[in-house]
């Protein structure tokens, strides 16, 4: 749909350019993490071993938190960037637009403090039997 003057559509600057590009590199690196993830979490370890202590010792040590909690950020921000361009796409009315941008953006928000709040605050009582 083409827009007959410049108030349709806001100037975002560099802001699209940026994004275009943030989606290309987090797709790339959210591709090679979530291998690595499956990887280790169903082909290296059988499925049975999979348990709490399993995770609760793997959380043990703080760099898989940080690779969780890396994966996990770029993860919603790469799916909420991807919302929000298929909303600016097609919501046509800047009013509705600010709506649902602040929607997911809040929704995006959530996710990322729950999902940090479950990775940092989880505490690894191993079984010791």
């Amino acid at each position: 749909m083409l827009y007959s003057s410049s108030r349709d559509r806001p100037r975002s600057g560099n802001f699209e350019l940026w994004s275009w590009f943030f989606m290309r590199v987090s797709g790339v690196v959210l591709l090679v993490m979530v291998l690595v993830h499956f990887a280790i979490m169903h082909l290296i370890t059988p499925i049975e071993l999979v348990t709490f202590d399993f995770v609760a010792l793997r959380w043990s040590n703080p760099l898989w938190r940080v690779y969780d909690l890396v994966m996990l950020f770029l993860a919603v921000v790469h799916g909420m960037n991807g919302v929000r361009v298929v909303a600016d796409d097609y919501i046509h009315s800047r009013g509705w637009r600010v709506v649902v941008a602040t929607l997911i953006y809040a929704v995006t928000f959530a996710f990322l403090v729950i999902g940090a709040e479950v990775i940092f605050a989880f505490q690894p009582l191993l079984n010791t039997q």
